[in-house]
């Protein structure tokens, strides 16, 4: 049965289309195309071996970045439907929105830009652009995977508007100015309401997992938690209503009943700035994003986001992860920058006879293809000498 959408909503049979234009599917909307396309590309596999916080083959319990951005489609589907907008293309965008990431996580893409600096910097949102638009070989007729116009939109916007209303672009990263089309991609406004679902539910999602991954991991305990805005409320009323709970059993049942909260504050502040909005262009004309939380939930966040900081990414086991990631990845890029012959073969035709900053571009593009796993595989094979001395 098809569901009625709001008039904010963007409307697939609307939509403004693919930078390659391709006839349209008699099953599937243009934003469910994206959604299977995005699912089934390479990039989208990899991320099960990419880094949240823990490195992902320390232990199966931990979110990779694979598990995270199902998490974030869940949410961005259940906001997408009770606010009556296209849940297909929150989903994707939600699906998409970490495919630029490199191993290691944030330590690593801060390896990656400091390497990369003189050749046009690295950025993971520019990159999932450009795994979308170029890195992906799927299709004979281009390169890519030749998502809507909205899914793009929605990509490359992740964060909000890139640029101020008439600037010249000069200032994008890299990545974002070598797509043709970038400029078509209306930088200096805001995203779609579903967009701005997908990231918010990113926002609901790593709080929530950071907690969980942290309890688990005995980095945090419940004591600490006990006076963190929000999370110690509602640990306590989850002990008061189960009293002898178990642990692992309490922490599912709390980080069920924040997602609950923030779910639901999101949906009360934004059914009141979307109120008098006719179009979805409305909400891109908007000024400031119309999908947010309250002002006390972004308060209490922020004390959430102090605490983890201070008490799980600034822990030292989480430190000497991150510094092994970084090294890993320096010591990669400067190897194959050196000499370009230890790169695949397929890789070696793109550096021959290239410029410095091509040849960095394709070691760049290669390593932040990489999951932690193949990083350190890589690391081992032209660094380790086994049996040597």
């Amino acid at each position: 049965m098809t569901r009625s959408l709001a008039p904010y909503a963007c409307d697939p049979q609307k939509s403004r289309g693919r930078h390659y234009p391709q006839a349209e599917s008699a099953m599937r909307t243009p934003f469910q195309r994206d959604r299977d396309r995005i699912i089934h590309c390479s990039a989208f596999r990899r991320l099960k071996e990419k880094t949240q916080v823990f490195v992902a083959h320390e232990g199966d319990y931990y979110r990779t970045r694979l598990t995270h951005s199902l998490e974030v489609a869940q949410i961005a589907r259940t906001l997408a439907r009770a606010l009556k907008v296209d849940e297909d293309l929150a989903e994707a965008t939600a699906l998409a929105h970490d495919l630029g990431h490199p191993p290691f996580g944030h330590s690593g893409e801060d390896a990656l830009a400091s390497a990369m600096e003189g050749y046009g910097g690295f950025d993971h949102n520019a990159q999932t652009l450009r795994v979308v638009t170029h890195l992906e070989k799927r299709y004979p007729e281009f390169d890519g995977l030749n998502l809507a116009w909205e899914t793009l939109e929605g990509v490359v916007k992740h964060n909000g508007p890139l640029m101020e209303p008439g600037a010249d672009g000069k200032a994008l990263p890299w990545a974002i100015r070598a797509y043709e089309g970038w400029q078509e991609l209306e930088l200096d406004s805001w995203t779609s309401v579903e967009a701005q679902i997908a990231a918010l539910s990113d926002d609901i999602a790593y709080n929530n997992h950071d907690i969980d991954d942290g309890l688990r991991s005995g980095l945090l305990t419940l004591e600490q938690l006990e006076e963190v805005p929000l999370v110690g409320e509602v640990f306590r009323r989850c002990r008061e209503r189960h009293p002898g709970i178990d642990q692992d059993v309490l922490i599912h049942e709390a980080v069920r009943e924040m997602i609950g909260l923030m779910v639901g504050d999101v949906l009360e502040e934004t059914r009141a700035r979307l109120k008098g909005m006719d179009s979805a262009q409305a909400v891109r004309d908007a000024g400031g994003p119309v999908v947010s939380f309250s002002e006390d939930m972004t308060e209490s966040l922020a004390g959430l986001r102090r605490f983890l900081y201070a008490n799980m990414y600034l822990h030292y086991k989480v430190k000497r992860m991150k510094e092994k990631g970084r090294r890993i990845i320096r010591d990669l890029f400067r190897a194959f920058l050196e000499d370009p012959g230890l790169l695949p073969t397929e890789l070696q035709r793109e550096t021959d006879g290239a410029s410095g900053q091509r040849t960095a571009r394709t070691v760049c593009d290669y390593i932040a293809g990489m999951t932690d796993r193949f990083a350190i595989g890589e690391h081992r094979k032209i660094f380790h000498v086994e049996g040597w001395g």
